[in-house]
């Protein structure tokens, strides 16, 4: 499918729907507690700013972002740097989302948005990117250390590679990872996902560390929306789901996560060759 119906620079492309529909539930769910974010990860747009202003790219480089959610790194890519590139993420709401971010910041930016799982994509060649990032979805590749290793297939010597990973601050208790879904052992320390970019070869160069403020607006806002959607929308059957949801949510990150889980961006850069 091409948002208005062409496909060149300027426009942006979104293909493949048809692999998210089977999963258009949680997609839903994501879609509405996510309404109130422009960053749908637990950071704030002076960190993306900044982290933006390093990366220091040249005109019309290569990227990739897996998982873009709304676009909001990648439109600041655009503007700053001209870049070529593409969008990847099963949400067909969010790229809508990301497409219209687009259009009206950067029209003539030749970024493409593709609807498909992260895993499945692959630049034209290895090592051919000047950046790759997953931000926040390490779950795409089956863990932290695996998203370092796939994005790092795709930049170039010299390259930038871009990761976003929970942490722990604190050992969780067996209650809030029984709350959460999670396991011990599906997240490291702050030190051991730095650790895992340079057994890899690659240099870690800066670190953008959530706060509790950070966390506390990723969060709240998602309760903000939920409550509004269902406001707005009684009748609609999977609101009682959705209450249930967030109330869980909620009271596993005020009684546990708030204390327990971190979360940074990590950003990598590979060496050169010679290095």
């Amino acid at each position: 499918m091409l948002i208005n119906g062409e496909n060149r620079p300027g426009t942006a492309q979104i293909g493949g729907l048809q692999e998210v529909e089977a999963i258009m539930d949680i997609l839903k769910f994501y879609d509405i507690t996510h309404r109130e974010h422009v960053i749908c990860n637990p950071t704030n747009e002076e960190k993306l700013t900044r982290l933006v202003e390093l990366l220091r790219l040249p005109p019309r480089a290569q990227v990739v972002d897996i998982a873009c959610g709304k676009g909001e790194f990648l439109i600041r890519l655009a503007e700053a740097y001209d870049v070529r590139g593409t969008g990847v993420d099963l949400s067909p709401f969010h790229l809508a989302d990301a497409a219209k971010r687009l259009q009206a910041r950067a029209p003539r930016a030749a970024i493409a948005l593709q609807a498909m799982n992260g895993a499945d994509f692959k630049p034209a060649a290895p090592h051919s990117l000047e950046l790759a990032s997953c931000i926040g979805a390490s779950w795409i590749f089956g863990g932290h250390d695996q998203t370092l290793e796939a994005l790092n297939g795709m930049v170039r010597p010299g390259g930038w590679v871009i990761a976003g990973e929970p942490y722990w601050r604190q050992e969780p208790t067996a209650e809030y990872l029984a709350a959460c879904g999670c396991a011990r052992e599906d997240f490291g320390s702050h030190a051991t996902n730095a650790e895992a970019g340079e057994r890899r070869g690659m240099v870690l160069v800066h670190t953008f560390v959530s706060s509790r403020d950070d966390w506390d607006r990723y969060e709240g806002l998602q309760w903000y929306a939920a409550a509004a959607y269902a406001r707005a929308h009684p009748d609609d059957p999977d609101v009682p789901e959705l209450a249930e949801r967030m109330a869980k949510a909620k009271a596993a990150y005020l009684r546990w996560g708030r204390e327990a889980l971190g979360w940074a961006i990590y950003l990598f850069r590979t060496r050169a060759r010679g290095e």
